[in-house]
This record gives structure tokens, sequence and C-alpha cells, in this order.
């Protein structure tokens, strides 16, 4: 189930700008409502429902492009703000494969010439994640848009315990809300599944739409790959996904939230807080290489350039929405 994956992926490649204070202890506005006269649903049986959802979902997120604005902050001894950074994506889809195209580093837009050498790269990436995708398909592997296998909603409930199932109000909607606890005796065979196993939170579902609102979660102990030379991310790190509800139709990614201690090779570390937030959800579809911004017409109001978005060869683009 991707959006759950992709917590747990967050976590271990970590996917907070709010306090300090824990993140399991914040309250959601408009949770608490009486209770229904509907029975609750069976736990594996809604997970598995969440999980047919999120197929449909990610047929249709290939159809989006947004902006993906990261914000770093590192603290000092006291816990005070000692140095921030950021970084500003885009997101689309090329070739069944999602992409992300750097624009800015701390708020400064990337030079043409860096802007060309990103595009040039991401072509690159794309082509190993198609082939990646394509070798595992042929396995018959669920994978994800990067071509990684997948953690199924089977091999999640035996990595853990799925309980306490409630129904709250939130948004003037029915949410079903199910405690995790990880299984740290599971076998595993990823990074994924063994981050897991190492993990304690909670799940928020949309009842009516069976998808994923909101997960929050906290490592009850020190998670490391390699000894900590691929990944480590601290005990008591703490992570929260929020999705958002996009033109009545989808669900997709809004913010993501950190605090505590995490590293993933040269890639990705922070050490304090970290930040995500997703905007300007819009219909475009893109079909063949990315070009530098100037060259499109500028003009034309549909056009990516016009819009700030990226430019594409054959792109077929719709109305904002």
């Amino acid at each position: 189930m991707k959006i759950v994956c992709i917590a747990c992926l967050l976590a271990s490649l970590l996917s907070s700008h709010t306090t300090r204070a824990e993140l399991l202890q914040a309250k959601i506005p408009d949770q608490t409502t009486p209770p229904a006269a509907a029975p609750l649903p069976d736990i594996p049986t809604l997970m598995r429902e969440v999980e047919l959802h999120q197929r449909s979902a990610e047929a249709i997120q290939k159809d989006y492009l947004y902006q993906s604005d990261m914000t770093f902050d590192k603290l000092d001894g006291n816990g005070d703000l000692k140095k921030r950074s950021s970084l500003t994506y885009e997101v689309f889809w090329l070739n069944g494969v999602e992409v992300q195209r750097l624009l800015k580093r701390d708020g400064k837009p990337l030079s043409a010439e860096e802007l060309k050498r990103e595009s040039e790269a991401l072509d690159k990436r794309v082509a190993k994640a198609r082939e990646r995708r394509d070798k595992t398909d042929a396995q018959g592997k669920e994978t994800d848009s990067q071509g990684h296998e997948e953690i199924t909603v089977s091999r999640m409930l035996g990595l853990g315990t799925f309980s306490n199932a409630r129904r709250q109000r939130l948004g003037g909607r029915d949410t079903i809300l199910i405690d995790f606890l990880g299984n740290p005796e599971a076998k595993t065979h990823d990074v994924g599944e063994s981050a897991m196993h190492d993990m304690a939170g909670t799940v928020w579902i949309d009842e009516q739409d069976k998808a994923i609102r909101q997960i929050e979660g906290r490592f009850q102990r020190n998670f490391k790959v390699g000894g900590g030379l691929v990944a480590s991310i601290a005990e008591g790190t703490t992570f929260q996904v929020t999705n958002v509800r996009i033109n009545d139709e989808v669900w997709l990614p809004g913010t993501i939230k950190a605090h505590g201690n995490a590293r993933y090779l040269l890639f990705f570390s922070f050490n304090g807080d970290f930040a995500l937030q997703n905007s300007g959800y819009r219909k475009f579809k893109a079909t063949s290489t990315i070009l530098p911004n100037s060259a499109a017409g500028e003009g034309d109001a549909e056009s990516p350039a016009a819009a700030g978005l990226p430019t594409i060869t054959s792109p077929s683009a719709a109305s904002p929405k």
C-alpha cells in the first residue's frame, strides 16, 4: 500500500516545523464525535480495501503536477535553531515514473545551466527507474513509482499488530483510527519492512473513501541499515504524514513533518526538524523528455512556462483545478 509504505520509507530515509513537542501528543481539531450506530469495520478487511483504493489513486495521481517544498532545521544542544536550509521541487510523472525536478536551493532559483543539468539527470533517473519497474513487474511483484518492491497489506499484518479501531469525526467526515505496533521479532526482507518493526503509531482512514488521511509514528528503537552506514534513525524520532483531498477525486500527499535524527547515505539527513509541504496541484500529463522552461511559448496561459511549471515535449495540459 503505497502511502503506508511511503510513511515507513520516509521515516527510514528522513517523506518538524511545528514544535519540538512530541508529534504523537499533538491534537487534531474536530476529532471527537458521539459513538456511531454503524459497527466498526474489521481491521484486515478495511486495510485491504484501502490498498485497493490506493491502486486506483495512483492512476489518478499520474495526471497531477505539484510543487514540493522541503525545509531542514538543524538544532543546537539547547533545541534552538542553528541552521535552516530548503529545497523546492516540481513533482510529476514521466514515462510511468514519478520524478522530482529541483528548482530552488535555499529559496534561490537554479540557473539556466543548473536546470539543464537537472533535466538531463532526470532523464537518466527515469530510465533507470523504468528499467527497475519492468524487471520487478515481470516477477509479478508490486512496485512503487521508482520500481522498488512495495509492502503489501498481507506483509504489513505480519510485521506488527493493528488494533484499537475507533471512529472519530475529522473535518466533517467519519474517520477510522487504528493503532500500529511493530514486532521486532518479525522477519523482514527489505529496508521498509525493517523500519516498520521498529515503529509504533496511528493511522487515520477516511471511512467513505477508504483512503489514508494521516499517519503518525515514532521509532521505538535505534534503526540502522548496514551498521548505520546506509541509513540511521535515532530512537524517539517522530514523523507525521498528512494527505489532502484534491478535486473531490483523490487523496494526495499534503505535508510531512518529522523531528529527531535521521540519515540516508549522502542523499538525505537531518538533526532537528524536517518539513515538507506540497501545493499547487493541477492536472498535467507528461509524455516525453523535459526541456528548459525557456523553450515554451510564454504567451499561452495554459503553457507550462506561463504557469511556472516544467516544460515537457508533447504535453497535454488541463485547466487548473
